[in-house]
């Protein structure tokens, strides 16, 4: 059942008419009334995209990449301009009424709650929306509630709540519905790490639990590594890495770091001609690109050369890795 497919797309584009005006000032703005220059923008060019039923797929990409459209997109809120997109077995511009019933969305800087109302009366209003029995309704509160532990949350206006307490309820008016597949974008931006803790456990647990699919969209890497076996990074529209998290850490596999600590204070002139990444004198983080004979040949180098008492060696962080990709997709 875990390799049925949620979502599918296939050369998805989305290409947008946008207005530009070559001068700025009054006279310009009045021209623009009478006569506009419009520019065609690709927001999303021939992207392609599966996601496994049961999977959490961590979608990335720097601002301005393509992931919000291609969120909307999947939500059935945008029309694509090319391609296929089916999603649950529904196109979703064509049959949207009949999907939303089947998804749930948080979106981190967009609220499902009414500020002046405790977060209970959202939780009742998506009940009668989504027609949810009585008793899947009392089931999927006292689960979520005991989950989050918000029992003395819930029940105060949403005004009152911290920012890590107003994203539990998302989570719970996004879910109460039980749908298979949720699209979280920037579900834990703004949180503290404990907040941020929280919610990543509950989503591994609904996932466990209840075997709902995520796509999730953020600008947090935390996030990725401990939620996501997969990931698809897009840049420019484009889909410019699609594969396991384990594959991406070893996208570079050339490339290590080599922490060393000294016996003795050492000079930072002692390390020209090394990538020098961090310094302070005792112990340095130097950055290398070599196959395993060579980097054994460095590392006897750095021995005899400099005061070593401890080595440690491992890959360049996915932070880094996730940058190259984001530069070779832009060349």
């Amino acid at each position: 059942m875990r390799d049925e497919y949620v979502i599918e797309v296939e050369g998805l584009k989305k290409i947008y008419k946008v207005n530009q005006r070559d001068k700025t000032g009054m006279g310009a703005a009045i021209k623009s009334l009478v006569k506009r220059n419009y520019k065609m923008v690709e927001a999303v060019s021939g992207v392609n995209l599966k996601l496994k039923k049961g999977e959490i797929r961590g979608l990335i990409g720097p601002n301005g990449a393509g992931k919000s459209t291609t969120i909307k997109i999947l939500s059935g809120v945008l029309h694509p301009s090319e391609g296929k997109v089916n999603v649950l077995g529904f196109t979703p511009w064509l049959q949207r009424e009949q999907l939303v019933k089947k998804i749930g969305v948080v979106f981190g800087q967009k609220s499902q709650l009414w500020w002046d109302l405790p977060a209970i009366d959202a939780f009742h209003l998506n009940k009668m929306i989504y027609d949810i029995p009585e008793d899947t309704y009392k089931n999927n509160i006292d689960y979520f509630i005991g989950l989050l532990n918000i029992e003395s949350v819930v029940n105060k206006p949403v005004r009152q709540l911290s920012l890590g307490e107003r994203m539990k309820c998302e989570f719970v008016c996004a879910l109460l519905h039980e749908p298979p597949l949720v699209i979280l974008d920037e579900p834990t931006i703004g949180l503290d790490i404990i907040s941020k803790e929280v919610i990543r456990t509950f989503i591994k647990n609904i996932n466990k639990d209840k075997d709902i699919s995520f796509v999730i969209t953020t600008h947090d890497l935390s996030d990725i590594e401990d939620l996501c076996e997969n990931i698809t990074v897009i840049n420019n529209g484009k889909v410019t890495f699609d594969d396991s998290l384990d594959n991406l850490k070893t996208y570079f596999s050339e490339k290590k770091v080599i922490d060393l600590k000294f016996g003795k204070k050492i000079d930072q002139e002692e390390l020209v001609g090394y990538n020098v990444i961090a310094f302070n004198g005792i112990s340095a983080s130097i950055e290398i690109c070599s196959n395993s004979n060579g980097l054994r040949d460095e590392i006897y180098k750095l021995w005899g050369i400099l005061p070593v008492i401890d080595i440690d060696i491992h890959n360049i962080p996915i932070e880094e890795v996730i940058k190259e990709i984001y530069k070779k997709s832009e060349i």
